[in-house]
C-alpha cells in the first residue's frame, strides 16, 4: 500500500477555489489534507511534517531543495484586496508597523515596501493575538487574510501590498505556491494540478458554499486574486527572492 501524501492548505478564504476541486477529487484516498495559518504550514514543510504545502514563498530560501508543483498560486496582478497595511494616518505620520504573525511572505514585502518603495523608517514590532486593536495613532499594522479583508471597509488608509509592488516593480507578485520538500510522482503532480484547476473554473460553485459578506468574493476570486502561475509571476517571484537576500 502506497505511503499517504501529506498535503499542507492555509484555511484562507483566497485557497478555497484551490481546495474545492481538491476535497471533490479522488485525491482524498491518497492524501492526508491538514488546513493552518500560512506560517505554522510553512514549518510544517520545513520541519518535514508534510510532504507538500501552499506556504509563503519568502520561505524557499530556508529550504535545502524545494519543487513548485502544479501550474496554480496565490498571485495577484495588482490590488489583492487581503494583504495590506492599515493605518489611522497616512504614510508619512506612520511611525511603528506591527507585523502579522500569520505571514512570512507578507511582512517580508511590507519592510522591502517601506524602505525601497515608500521610503519609510519606522519601527517593527511581530503583533501578538490582538494587535489588530493597537491600529491607532501613528502605530500601522500589517493584516492579511480575511482580517484584511474585515478591515476593508473600517480603516481610513489602506495601502495595498500588491497594488505596491505593482507600482514599485511593474510585476505581479506571488504570495503563496505549492511547494514541495521532495520529488513526488508525477501521476500525483497531474492530479493534483487537475484538482486545482476545478475550482478555479467554477468559482460559482465556489462561493454557493461560503457566508461572508464583508467583501465581494466573486470581485475578490476574479479580479484581485490571480491563481495562474504564468512567467510573468515567476519573474516577480524571482525579483522578490533577490530582494529577500
Amino acid at each position: 500500500m502506497d505511503k499517504r501524501i501529506r498535503v499542507g492548505a492555509v484555511s484562507y478564504l483566497n485557497t478555497r477555489p484551490l481546495i474545492f476541486g481538491v476535497k471533490r477529487s479522488g485525491l482524498m484516498d491518497r492524501i492526508d489534507l491538514i488546513e493552518d495559518y500560512p506560517s505554522k504550514i510553512a514549518s510544517m514543510l520545513l520541519n518535514d511534517e508534510i510532504d507538500v504545502g501552499l506556504i509563503p514563498v519568502a520561505v524557499i530560501p530556508q529550504m535545502k531543495q524545494h519543487f513548485i508543483v502544479t501550474d496554480y498560486c496565490i498571485g495577484a496582478e495588482g490590488e489583492v484586496a487581503s494583504v495590506a497595511l492599515f493605518s489611522e494616518v497616512p504614510m508619512k505620520e506612520i511611525e511603528k508597523v506591527v507585523l502579522d504573525y500569520q505571514s512570512k511572505t507578507s511582512v517580508n514585502l511590507a519592510k522591502i515596501l517601506l524602505k525601497a518603495y515608500w521610503k519609510k523608517e519606522v519601527l517593527f514590532e511581530d503583533a501578538k493575538e490582538d494587535f489588530i486593536q493597537n491600529i491607532k495613532g501613528s502605530t500601522a499594522a500589517v493584516v492579511i487574510g480575511d482580517r484584511a479583508l474585515r478591515l476593508s471597509n473600517r480603516s481610513k488608509y489602506i495601502y495595498d501590498l500588491g497594488a505596491a509592488w505593482k507600482s514599485f516593480t511593474g510585476l505581479p507578485f506571488v504570495f503563496a505556491a505549492w511547494i514541495a520538500n521532495k520529488p513526488l510522482d508525477d501521476d500525483f503532480i497531474d492530479a493534483f494540478n487537475r484538482a486545482n484547476a476545478y475550482g478555479i473554473n467554477h468559482i460559482d460553485e465556489v462561493l454557493a458554499g461560503i457566508n461572508f459578506t464583508d467583501y465581494d468574493l466573486k470581485k475578490y476570486y476574479t479580479k484581485n486574486i490571480s491563481y495562474r502561475l504564468n512567467e510573468r509571476k515567476m519573474e516577480g517571484l524571482r525579483m522578490f527572492l533577490e530582494k529577500l537576500r
